[in-house]
């Protein structure tokens, strides 16, 4: 009997080092002020909890990393490749997280987002994030700085 075989479908991977390369290309697209190679360096030897999500055909289609601090984890950066927007793989990606952190021990997520970027607020209301405060010139900006909204989810 002939099986027809399908292509597997997108899958979560841990970031590696070879990866970032790739993932500083969709980084550079998707950011006016985008993380430095050496920052995802730096939160692979730091241990942070780095993954991609990433096509039948193995190109990334989003990435995401989070540290642990007790029983809250932090989003540091996640992000999804502009033609892959609005497929609802930034809601995989961050619920993969969420369920990733609770399983070490974390009891809330938090996270900062531009005021500017509609679209992140708009997926991180829908997945039950709530504003707690605002970090005043957290950002760089084409013209001096932006606040964030600090925002935090029980996971």
């Amino acid at each position: 009997m002939n099986a027809l075989v399908q292509p597997a479908p997108e899958r979560f991977v841990p970031l590696a080092p070879a990866r970032i390369p790739e993932v500083m290309e969709l980084e550079r697209r998707i950011y006016p002020f985008p993380w430095s190679s050496r920052n995802f360096e730096d939160a692979l030897r730091s241990g942070y909890s780095a993954w991609t999500l990433v096509s039948e055909t193995d190109a990334v289609i989003a990435y995401a990393v989070g540290m642990l601090a007790v029983d809250e984890a932090h989003l540091l950066n996640l992000a999804v490749d502009p033609p892959q927007q609005r497929r609802g793989y930034g809601w995989k990606l961050l619920d993969w997280m969420a369920r990733t952190m609770h399983e070490y021990g974390a009891r809330s997520l938090l996270l900062e987002v531009r005021p500017s970027n509609s679209d992140a607020l708009r997926l991180y209301r829908q997945y039950g994030f709530e504003p707690i405060g605002i970090r005043r010139g957290y950002y760089p900006a084409r013209r001096g700085r932006e606040d964030a909204i600090v925002m935090r989810v029980k996971i």
